[in-house]
């Protein structure tokens, strides 16, 4: 059966609903419309038939691992053999990511599977970072995230992660908690990191102990984020309901369900407010998540020396790496982002995460954490119209 959860709705009532999960880089649901996932068949015919290659390498790129589902990517496509990468400033998250340090980290996911693209086309891909001067620590505007020059070069290898775009899904499902993470998948994942200066870290199999002390920082960090009114509706206003907003939105949290649609479609879904900390709504999902980290056999994290926005990049550009070569081996991702996120109300979880992973100097930060393993396939989160990114 299904693992439901309970929706508040107007007047203070209740109503059992599909999951919904505001943890990590998107969301996913079942039964979403063809359309809202066409971009994950691949290129299509006029893409492959185009003889300006961007479109394609780029086909591929809108497929990376976004905070929230924002998709927050613009490619100016101005200058012949250019890529300008900037971000969408309307799609930010100034609740839960104040830094803007996990956009900045979806933005080197997006780089990282552009540049794979390119190679498998024998592509030399010259990325430089912010060309137009860095972003200060605090807040972005419309200079460039990246520049990037094509040309072709036989010296370029293709990269064999290329071939798990198309297959990377995030899973917020229950894991299997009897199949733990095998070494070689761990050192599988470890090299994956090695084209970036971050250091990988991990807890499995034999490790009871630290398995349970994640746990609990995962769990409560996802209690205060569901808890406090405003990082709660920051995810709200990004939930789409419904077949049909799904389909004209392409982006965000999806809820599939027929009793919440049609709640919707007559007033009565109430995503104007917060649920209390003690409703239904609440306790429910705070559950429900702790049954999920019960079942996770192991966890992961990646630590920088810094936190610059090009570091923040280059974590994206590995974590990408990661989740690439995780599903390479059959193993299912999700990232736990909120005890990374630098609010006052995550200040403990935030601390506590770092003492854990070793990121203890100043400058150390913990980029991603994230739970790892084995779990039926999921559908992919949906994604915009490649047209929807470009700007000419």
């Amino acid at each position: 059966m299904q693992r439901r959860n309970f929706i508040r709705i107007a007047g203070g009532g209740v109503v059992a609903a599909a999951t919904l999960s505001t943890s990590g880089l998107a969301a996913c649901s079942s039964g979403l419309p063809p359309e809202a996932i066409e971009a994950w068949q691949g290129p299509g015919r006029d893409v492959a038939a185009d003889p300006d290659v961007r479109r394609w390498l780029l086909s591929h790129a809108i497929l990376a691992p976004h905070s929230h589902n924002l998709q927050s990517w613009i490619a100016d496509l101005g200058t012949p053999g250019q890529i300008t990468l900037r971000c969408d400033l309307q799609r930010l998250l100034p609740q839960t990511d104040p830094l803007s340090r996990q956009i900045m980290m979806s933005h080197g996911t997006f780089l990282e599977l552009l540049d794979l693209s390119a190679r498998e086309r024998g592509l030399r891909a010259d990325i430089a970072l912010f060309p137009e001067g860095q972003f200060g620590p605090e807040k972005l505007d419309n200079r460039a995230v990246a520049r990037i020059r094509l040309s072709p070069d036989v010296a370029v290898r293709k990269d064999p992660l290329f071939a798990q775009i198309l297959r990377r899904h995030t899973n917020r499902n229950a894991y299997d908690p009897k199949r733990a993470v095998p070494p070689e998948a761990w050192q599988a994942m470890r090299a994956a990191v090695q084209a970036h200066a971050l250091r990988f870290g991990f807890v499995g199999a034999g490790q009871a102990e630290g398995l349970a002390v994640h746990r609990r920082i995962a769990a409560e960090a996802w209690r205060i984020e569901l808890t406090t009114p405003r990082t709660v509706m920051e995810s709200y206003k990004v939930l789409r309901v419904g077949a049909a907003e799904i389909a004209a939105h392409r982006d965000g949290l999806t809820l599939l369900d027929p009793t919440v649609e049609l709640l919707d479609r007559v007033g009565l879904f109430d995503r104007s407010n917060a649920p209390a900390p003690d409703d239904y709504a609440s306790t429910s999902q705070i559950k429900d998540f702790a049954k999920k980290l019960d079942s996770t056999p192991g966890f992961l994290w990646l630590v920088s020396e810094g936190n610059e926005r090009v570091t923040q990049i280059n974590a994206g550009r590995a974590y990408a790496r990661v989740q690439l070569a995780a599903t390479a081996q059959g193993l299912s991702l999700q990232p736990l982002s909120q005890a990374l996120q630098e609010y006052a109300e995550q200040a403990q979880p935030y601390a506590d995460i770092h003492a854990l992973c070793g990121a203890t100097r100043a400058g150390q930060t913990v980029q991603m954490w994230a739970r790892v393993g084995y779990a039926p396939p999921v559908e992919p989160a949906p994604r915009r119209r490649l047209q929807d990114f470009i700007h000419a």
